[in-house]
């Protein structure tokens, strides 16, 4: 049924202005809409201390990269590592971990493409989604965890940001013609019926030439360092010439091999107390697939608040975009009230922002600290960013329950953190989402 907008149809629209709509009009006209719409009274009614905060470090920043999940991962890594070294505000080289994710990741790709060669047309959606994302900044949990145990980690001293690492665009920009040009090269040898060892040979001078990008925008990775240290009380260290995957087993003292991932992926056909997975994710073969457990949030949020409450951070991912505000460090539903701001209704369950493309999560952050009730109920959280000190009380924000459940999507735990019902079906066969399935966002 189509049906033109008509000139009645205008004029009647026109008739419908009233002096609420001209007041409001006026205001979004000289400050915008999302000042005119910031609720104070959500400001005052959410203070940001909590009855229970691990925190009491500097936040890290992630600056113009999508680095987030590296970020917040480390960050939850060094709070072991800062017990061992006696330094407060340690931090491992996240160039370190994001110059071996590209590299690891590019050979992820070409490989995949190889394995597509004869089944996936060039045209169809699988293909092009695989082109499209080449070689992005994001990631998730279990791709950083893949990374640590094969590669190590270093102290940021090792190798330190550059100028690259912190704004990695126009570095991705060169890495994606290679690799979109290899990757027609390879499938045209594939459907030429080119041997493995032709194959292997245009796939490795692909990687060859990604290295040398890699290394003049991000330095060379460490093969070992020389580690000592002054801590916070002045002592002097020295631990000797070490390699990275020596300094990871040294000092991290967390067996990542045990962490999972629980998902609030609201779709009905999805069920709750079941595993699933996204095809095509990932960024080292052969490393460790990824896996979602998926949870009931409010289960969810009593899990993390309950690991917060025991004195130990939480990662996770979400849709940082909603209801918040960076100057003010809040997370917190209904912030804006675009309802009353313009008369219409906004309102939208996380199941149907999930189906239509509203939200997804695209951010992964620490939770350091939760307020819990009398009654034993989490009603805020503290959450470390890796933005810098300038938004929110020094770059630390602070989340509500409401928040929690309308947004975010996915927290790492460990399984012993888990009830039994949920670590009865880690061992079951996941469900595959398609690759550019909204679970597979953050990555």
């Amino acid at each position: 049924m189509a049906h033109e907008i008509t000139d009645e149809f205008v004029a009647s629209l026109h008739a419908s202005s009233d002096s609420a709509r001209a007041v409001a009009r006026n205001a979004v006209a000289h400050a915008g809409v999302e000042p005119v719409a910031f609720d104070r009274a959500k400001v005052v009614a959410t203070p940001t201390v909590v009855s229970h905060k691990v925190d009491d470090w500097k936040v890290t920043s992630q600056k113009k990269s999508g680095r987030c999940w590296l970020f917040s991962s480390l960050n939850l890594l060094r709070s072991t590592a800062r017990t061992h070294l006696g330094l407060k505000d340690f931090e491992f080289s996240q160039n370190y971990v994001l110059f071996w994710d590209k590299f690891e990741r590019a050979n992820f790709f070409l490989t995949d493409i190889i394995a597509t060669a004869k089944t996936e047309e060039l045209d169809g959606r699988l293909l092009q989604f695989l082109l499209g994302d080449v070689l992005s900044d994001g990631g998730q949990w279990d791709m950083a965890v893949s990374l640590y145990l094969k590669h190590g980690l270093v102290p940021k001293v090792a190798m330190p940001e550059t100028e690259s690492s912190g704004h990695t665009a126009p570095m991705n920009a060169r890495l994606k013609v290679v690799l979109r040009r290899t990757a027609l090269e390879l499938r045209s040898l594939v459907e030429a019926g080119a041997s493995e060892e032709e194959i292997l040979e245009v796939k490795e001078a692909a990687l060859a030439d990604v290295w040398r990008i890699l290394v003049i925008c991000l330095g060379e990775p460490p093969a070992s360092f020389e580690w000592e240290w002054r801590d916070d009380k002045g002592e002097f260290h020295r631990d000797g010439v070490l390699t990275p995957r020596e300094f990871y087993e040294r000092y991290v003292d967390v067996d990542l091999t045990q962490y999972v991932c629980l998902v609030d992926d609201p779709r009905v056909e999805h069920p709750k107390g079941h595993t699933l997975t996204v095809d095509h994710m990932g960024n080292v073969v052969g490393g460790r697939p990824i896996l979602y457990v998926n949870t009931p949030v409010e289960q969810i949020r009593e899990i993390t608040a309950s690991i917060l409450a025991s004195g130990r951070a939480v990662w996770f991912g979400a849709d940082c975009g909603q209801q918040s505000d960076r100057a003010s460090g809040l997370f917190v539903e209904g912030l804006y009230d675009f309802d009353n701001l313009f008369g219409v209704d906004f309102s939208t369950s996380k199941e149907q922002r999930v189906n239509t493309g509203e939200s997804a999560m695209n951010h992964a952050m620490l939770f350091t600290g939760v307020d819990i009730d009398e009654e034993g109920n989490a009603r805020r959280f503290r959450v470390e960013n890796s933005w810098g000190e300038e938004p929110g009380e020094k770059g630390f924000f602070t989340m509500d329950a409401a928040w929690f459940d309308a947004n975010v999507f996915e927290v790492a735990v460990h399984v012993d953190d888990l009830p039994a019902e949920l670590r009865a079906v880690i061992t079951e066969e996941p469900l595959h989402l398609p690759a550019w399935d909204p679970m597979g966002a953050l990555a």
